[in-house]
């Protein structure tokens, strides 16, 4: 259902439309031969975020340039050899679309563009190659000459910031996440919580990503962009260890005294502390939850609940430490404050990482197949001898690039047929029938305001943003604007059917090639996670912790959309595999601190992990975790509640209680004596 626009899009549609006839008039005044590439270039580059734009502007800007170089260098070389030219420019495609994969910020629109840029500079000057230079220097002056106007009206007529959207979307999953947590914290509530909130969450965490990079292009920005990406690393970690708590609360449901009354009380707390929004109020009594969970008489002995317990309590601990920082950071973003001297409460791991996990094989798949689709698409036009052709050959490539990076982009390829069609039929419609009255540039502008005003408001909506981009800058391509009027239904009819032909090629080629959908991305995804797991635990990584936790918390946030949009709920929910994760690195650096027999049965514990999971990826699919991991974890346990109550035995304890309650959810209880404590250190500085 569309939504009436508000006045905001009807602002963004008038500024868009505004620096759209600036470029067409400027571009007609220099006497440039297709002005109408600066009109649509204002299109493609206009956002309703200031920053947002410019960062367009900047990246289209490098993209064009590389593209334009690289046709002057390779067509004058193999305008003689057509086909090696298509398989040079092919392979051009391909390769520069592979390194825009290699990049999941919005930078990878110069790579992207520079990969079908030379399809559209470069193609068509084999029919003039005497005059690529030429040509390649016309279409550069054009798209920067559309790329200036829209960055200068976007900055100057009532520029919208990236930062008040952004700090509305961190407020909106502050709120989500609190009442997430609330219902987490709520132990009749806990065992009971499906995965769709948590996924839903997680893939609104990346796509804060997107916001971040926009960011550092609005004015005075630099150190906002510093507090967002330590506000997103933790809100990445809250989720996991929301997971946790939920699982321990679970786990002591099902104990024959069920959840202790006390640790009931404080979840409670907890979670009424996490809704506050008065921030003096939160913050007192953070300390006050902070003291009370730090309390040195939290246990007195270590029988399998109180082990629970207790690493429930560490769990919310590292909760409340994180939903500080989410909140200070959250403050210092909608105040503006440059956050001088300020200082993390969670410093359990590092968070901030920028390790990315890439599926190499997948990617290289991507673009292949792109490159491929579009060589094909060439040969056809060499063979047909068909001139105006070569808009197929170039829209083929077009539609290719811009979906390459999408686990099923068959949809969004048909999505772009049917609006290019559309397209050439308003295009179609402006042309013969109502542009011929239009004498002067003052009319034509009036005679385009109301199409192109209209169908700008939908730009600014996420849902309609495709379908009014491609109306808008196919549209003014299709409709070829010149300096006079020179409509010639027969080329005008043979040139943008070609362009038709060429999107319904690349829809039929990604459906032969890519048939198989998210399906494999997210089982790829899982297994890379299996394959990570076992190479941990077994400690065969060079990588240092904070390098892990960064991967480790990339395939989450790639897993989670994924998984919500399949609905799959049998492979795995994303979560068990971190939490063994964390668990596995926490082991690793704990056991050298623990003495014998401990420090061996832990060691044992790891390389059952390791295999376990190692024969899952093996095997490619889930298996539950073998029956003596259970014992071994048990007798890990119980040595190393045996050993000097330390730091180091704390966190083990905690991990391999993580492990127990994550790899066997619904086992019985482990056979652990309780152990009687010496007086427990602070735990203050357990984060």
């Amino acid at each position: 259902m569309i939504s009436l626009p508000s006045w905001r899009d009807w602002l963004f549609s008038a500024k868009a439309f505004t620096a759209a006839m600036l470029a067409l008039y400027i571009a007609l005044m220099l006497g440039l031969p297709r002005p109408y590439w600066a009109m649509a270039t204002v299109y493609i580059v206009s956002h309703p975020l200031t920053g947002a734009t410019r960062s367009k502007a900047l990246y289209r800007a490098l993209g064009t340039l590389l593209g334009a170089a690289a046709s002057v260098a390779f067509v004058p070389l193999f305008v003689n050899a057509p086909v090696l030219l298509s398989l040079v420019v092919s392979l051009w495609m391909g390769t520069l679309l592979y390194l825009s994969l290699l990049d999941r910020t919005p930078r990878n629109y110069v790579f992207m563009l520079a990969a079908y840029s030379l399809l559209i500079i470069g193609l068509p000057s084999v029919f003039h190659p005497d005059m690529v230079f030429d040509i390649a220097v016309a279409r550069s002056e054009e798209i920067l000459l559309g790329i200036v106007c829209a960055s200068v009206v976007a900055g100057l007529i009532f520029p919208s910031k990236v930062t008040p959207v952004f700090s509305a979307r961190i407020a909106a999953w502050i709120r989500d996440a609190s009442t997430w947590a609330a219902e987490t914290l709520a132990p009749e509530k806990a065992a009971d919580l499906g995965p769709a909130s948590r996924h839903r969450l997680a893939a609104d965490i990346l796509a804060l990503d997107q916001l971040i990079t926009q960011l550092s292009y609005d004015a005075g920005s630099a150190r906002l962009v510093r507090h967002a990406r330590e506000l997103r690393g933790r809100m990445s970690m809250l989720l996991p260890i929301l997971s946790s708590l939920s699982a321990n609360v679970a786990t002591l449901r099902r104990q024959t005294l069920g959840m202790p009354a006390e640790l009931t009380r404080q979840m409670a707390e907890i979670a009424a502390w996490m809704c506050r929004r008065d921030a003096d109020g939160a913050r007192a009594e953070a300390e006050r939850l902070l003291a009370e969970l730090a309390s040195p008489a939290e246990v007195t002995g270590l029988g399998w609940s109180e082990l629970v317990v207790a690493h429930a309590r560490a769990r919310l601990r590292s909760l409340v430490y994180l939903w500080q920082d989410c909140l200070s950071l959250q403050r210092m973003i909608a105040e503006g404050e440059s956050g001088e001297g300020w200082r993390p409460a969670y410093r359990r791991w590092e968070v901030g990482g920028k390790n990315r996990h890439y599926d190499f094989g997948i990617m290289l798949f991507s673009a292949g197949v792109a490159s491929l689709g579009t060589f094909i698409a060439s040969l056809v036009w060499i063979n047909l001898g068909w001139d105006d052709g070569v808009s197929g050959v170039i829209l083929c490539g077009v539609a290719c690039c811009f979906f390459a990076s999408l686990d099923e982009p068959a949809p969004l390829i048909k999505t772009f047929f049917v609006w290019t069609c559309a397209s050439v039929a308003l295009s179609a419609v402006l042309l013969f029938l109502v542009i011929p009255a239009s004498h002067e540039f003052e009319t034509l502008v009036a005679m385009l305001a109301l199409p192109f005003l209209a169908i700008g408001t939908l730009i600014a909506q996420p849902k309609f943003n495709m379908m009014a981009m491609l109306l808008t800058v196919n549209t003014a391509n299709f409709l070829g604007l010149q300096g006079a009027y020179e409509a010639d239904f027969p080329n005008f009819f043979n040139s943008n059917i070609a362009g038709v032909v060429g999107v319904l090629f690349a829809l039929i080629w990604t459906l032969v090639t890519r048939p198989f959908g998210a399906e494999l991305a997210l089982r790829r995804l899982v297994h890379s996670s299996w394959k990570a797991l076992a190479r941990m635990a077994a400690g065969r990584h060079t990588e240092d912790y904070s390098t892990l936790t960064a991967l480790m918390l990339d395939r989450l946030s790639l897993l989670m959309p994924r998984l919500a949009a399949s609905g799959h709920d049998k492979l795995t929910d994303g979560f068990a595999e971190l939490r063994v994760g964390f668990s596995t690195l926490d082991l690793q650096r704990d056991e050298h601190r623990l003495a014998e027999p401990a420090q061996g049965l832990i060691q044992q514990v790891l390389q059952a992990v390791a295999a376990h999971y190692q024969h899952c990826a093996d095997e490619r699919r889930a298996f539950a975790a073998p029956a003596q991991l259970a014992v071994d974890i048990d007798a890990a346990i119980h040595a190393t509640a045996a050993c000097e109550y330390t730091a180091a035995s704390r966190e083990a304890l905690n991990a391999l209680v993580e492990l127990r309650v994550t790899l066997f959810p619904t086992d019985s209880v482990p056979a652990v004596e309780p152990t009687p404590l010496d007086p427990a250190p602070s735990l203050g500085a357990s984060q």
